[in-house]
């Protein structure tokens, strides 16, 4: 295990670099690295560089040879004492490295024969000696030597020809921007014209043959930069802008400046390949990515602890992005649900943390939905408390004040207090604590006079027993008994444990719609009868907490019936209303008919203090849908057959919408129908939204053998295609089933588990498949195990991040804590366990007791 990095050790680095200059002769199996790097002393300490895995061949300053004894012969940091050091210099370095054995990743590596990069957050160090900091910034120019056709870095093409290329960098950026790809790959191209008129060529690279599928990330590319040019006012600032499609990628995307790298499901697409999810997806991550040219290139973090600066705006902005490309309320809502889904659970369990933590052993390991989601969700409560032009005129000064610097929370904060003149002291809170929030609400009545008591608390999390108040805006209406709007949206802002709010000349009392727009990330505690829930399911005028009145009330019988109780009843009959008028909205009607996922139902129980039973909570939900489908199958099967495409596969909202909620009555009628009608739909479908959806249906019916052998037949060629064939199996399986499928197709030779998105596909749907993961007899975690173990020399990184579906096993009963604990020890028993999934484990074994 590495020694804990703190935020409170963090100094300066003692040196400027003024250019880096670097040259690469790329082979395989041994790579030759070349680089220049001009310094000037900033402070007498010494110069510490980064390196790993590096076979150093020469290095020297201002020509002259630096001792052989100072150099690392393994990982580690290159230390050259101040004193034999000038104010000014050039250190040259050349080092071999084997792009070909590098399956972490990180660093220089191979995809498919293709040369690519990965150095967020510390990859770097893979190429070459240097300050793998991302508070040091220079320019880069860089020259590519290779026979590959394509040779790609950051910046502004200087120069090119047969077997080299120059690129020229001019904007300072940290060494976790840096990017490199060379390979065999063709372009589609398009044109873009900034507002100040400048003339900005595009391209989206993909492998030989993938050019028909890459068409919509180009498109998505073209509104995000037109987008970001008329919501936030910023532009391109180089002459040209790529994207890379890479089938081997650790993450999702990666925004290194000017030459985007992305994992290819989230830029190939088209109808038959892709689901709308996708095609959403797509668009999405790539506005994120070209976001970040501005929130992450252009202002960066100054160290690792301020992650959630770049990635919380970022993703913030991509929200925005989305919402005005599609429908806003759906995105809110798609929105709560991950937050909720993710990391909610994450703030319930041994891997809690702040958004900007204090502290971390390995910085891989941060990526998480604190980071990204509450980050994003921070955001928009500071947006709501400043209003949108309080928040306009920060961003601006923000951009002003800080372009081309590595910036802290702290600077931003002080941003929003210079641009509008409120004390952000007590919001601060909101980076530094961890924990969700519970925001309890107690009523009274009288007179025509409604008092709201709000009280909030939140619980311990490792290492913060104790959490002060914060400020929580509180975004509510009141609903008249007849349903009639009486106060709209107004928003009360919490600063104390307990506050109250009055309400006054009112005729009657009425209903209190909680958390519009889902205006602070808090759970709720509140006592709401089953009418109230239904009155706001069908009157509500703001459509998150439409939806969540509705959810609840779905939640509450499935809770109540996972525990043996009747429940349930009053959704079904409310959600009559519902249907009746659900052409009007498909896509809202469509997320009120999916019911809470068992793992939410499982959060809930736990939070209340009741020991989920994963079967139980299975068989709730099961014996629900078909009690709601056997109610309602008149209307179901009238909206299943109005839903149906009538022309070509657009992916867009409209199209997605109808879409949407032709599956969710799918779900229901095959219930009734044994699978039927997804039997015909499967085989009638023209995209694979409906295809997918079709096939998961067959799937949870046992009538998935003759679909799923058409389904690998016509695709097995795609691998991005095969990955939804290998995650909906046991995804979609019978509890009793899943993880023995999840073990048949883990045999199967096309399971390749050194790609990571295969690997992904297949352990997240067993992991998803709450019942199947969390079987009694612990086959699911011994399952996790074996092949987190076998993957972990490999790759450490996607092994650690797939630990986390451990991360809940303190909330079930003793049996299932002692499976799970018992194949956690295994893990940490291994010999050689790498820094990521070590620090993984072992907090989840500290938290599960």
């Amino acid at each position: 295990m590495t020694d804990t990095q703190y935020l409170s050790d963090w100094r300066p680095y003692p040196y400027e670099i003024l250019e880096t200059r670097l040259e690469f002769r790329l082979d395989p199996r041994a790579t030759i690295v070349r680089s220049q790097i001009d310094f000037r002393r900033l402070a007498p300490e010494d110069l510490v560089l980064d390196g790993a895995g590096l076979k150093t061949l020469s290095l020297s300053i201002d020509g002259q040879a630096v001792s052989p004894s100072l150099i690392p012969q393994t990982d580690g940091k290159l230390i050259i004492p101040a004193a034999q050091l000038p104010d000014s210099f050039t250190l040259e370095a050349e080092v071999q490295i084997d792009p070909e054995a590098n399956t972490a990743l990180e660093g220089l590596y191979l995809s498919g024969g293709m040369f690519c990069t990965q150095c967020e957050a510390e990859g770097f160090r893979h190429i070459t000696w240097y300050p793998d900091r991302p508070d040091v910034m220079a320019p880069f120019r860089v020259t590519v030597h290779s026979d590959q056709p394509v040779l790609l870095s950051n910046g502004n093409p200087v120069s090119s020809q047969p077997g080299q290329a120059v690129w020229h960098d001019p904007w300072p950026k940290p060494a976790y921007l840096f990017a490199l790809v060379a390979g065999d790959l063709r372009a589609i191209s398009d044109r873009f014209t900034t507002m100040s008129g400048r003339d900005v060529a595009l391209n989206v690279w993909v492998r030989p043959g993938d050019e028909p599928r890459a068409g919509y990330a180009m498109e998505s590319l073209i509104r995000s930069m037109k987008w970001d040019e008329e919501a936030y006012g910023r532009e391109y600032d180089l002459d040209v802008f790529n994207i890379v499609a890479v089938d081997d990628f650790n993450m999702g995307a990666m925004e290194n400046k000017g030459l985007n790298i992305f994992n290819s499901k989230l830029v190939l697409a088209t109808a038959e390949t892709a689901t709308d999810g996708d095609y959403e997806r797509i668009e999405g991550v790539i506005g994120h990515e070209y976001f970040h040219n501005w929130t992450g290139n252009r202002i960066t973090c100054r160290d690792w602890f301020q992650l959630c600066l770049k990635e919380g705006l970022t993703v913030f902005r991509d929200q925005q992005f989305t919402s005005d490309m599609r429908s806003a309320s759906v995105k809110r809502i798609h929105d709560v649900q991950t937050l909720r889904a993710r990391q909610f659970r994450e703030d319930a369990g041994p891997l809690a943390h702040p958004p900007r933590p204090d502290h971390y052993q390995e910085i891989n390991n941060f990526y998480t939905a604190t980071v990204y989601e509450k980050g994003a969700e921070v955001i928009g409560m500071l947006k709501r408390l400043v209003g949108d032009e309080g928040y306009r005129k920060a961003l601006d000064l923000y951009f002003d004040r800080h372009d081309g610097q590595a910036c802290t929370i702290e600077d931003w904060i002080t941003v929003f207090q210079d641009a509008t003149g409120r004390d952000l002291t007590q919001f601060k809170r909101w980076y530094t604590d961890a924990g969700t929030p519970r925001l309890s609400l107690t009523e009274e009545w009288s007179d025509g006079k409604l008092v709201l008591n709000f009280r909030q608390h939140t619980a311990p999390t490792p290492g913060q027993p104790d959490k002060p108040a914060r400020v929580i805006p509180i975004a509510l209406g009141l609903i008249g008994p007849n349903g009639d709007e009486v106060l709209p949206t107004t928003v009360l802002e919490m600063t104390e444990t307990a506050q109250s709010f009055s309400f006054d000349g009112l005729g009657a009392r009425p209903v209190v719609s909680l958390l519009r727009g889902f205006s602070a990330p808090v759970t709720v505690a509140r006592e709401m009868t089953a009418d109230e829930q239904a009155l706001l399911l069908a009157h509500d005028t703001d459509a998150c907490a439409r939806w969540q009145a509705g959810h609840d009330l779905a939640l509450d019988g499935l809770i109540a019936r996972a525990q043996g109780q009747e429940g349930g009843a009053e959704f079904i009959r409310a959600i009559a209303g519902l249907l009746d008028d659900a052409e009007s909205d498909p896509a809202f009607a469509a997320l009120c008919l999916v019911l809470p996922g068992e793992e939410e139902i499982a959060t809930t129980m736990a939070a209340a203090g009741v020991t989920p039973d994963p079967d139980a909570i299975n068989r709730a939900r099961t014996a629900l849908m078909l009690e709601l489908a056997t109610a309602h199958q008149t209307a179901l099967a009238r909206l299943y057959d109005a839903m149906e495409s009538k022309g070509p596969y657009v992916p867009d909202a409209e199209g997605a919408a109808h879409r949407s909620l032709r599956l969710a009555c799918l779900a229901y009628l095959s219930r009734l129908d044994g699978g039927d009608r997804a039997e015909a739909l499967f085989a009638s479908a023209t995209n694979m939204t409906e295809r997918q959806g079709a096939l998961e249906q067959l799937i949870a019916a046992g009538r998935d053998k003759d679909a799923l052998a058409r389904f690998e037949a016509e695709f097995r060629q795609n691998r991005l295609v095969m990955d939804k064939w290998f995650m909906v199996q046991p995804l979609r399986a019978a509890a009793g089933q899943a993880v023995a499928r999840a073990r048949e197709l883990a045999a199967r030779p096309d399971f390749d588990w050194k790609n990571p998105n295969r690997f992904r596909a297949l352990i997240a749907g067993l992991t998803s498949n709450h019942a199947g993961f969390h079987a009694a007899d612990g086959s699911g975690y011994d399952f996790l195990a074996d092949w987190l173990m076998k993957l972990d020399p490999v790759n450490p990184q996607t092994t650690a991040r797939m630990c986390s579906a451990f991360e809940t096993i303190s909330r079930y009963d003793a049996g299932r804590q002692a499976k799970a604990r018992a194949a956690l020890q295994r893990i940490a028993a291994m010999p050689g366990l790498s820094r990521n999934t070590s620090e993984m484990v072992t907090r989840i074994l500290a938290g599960a007791g």
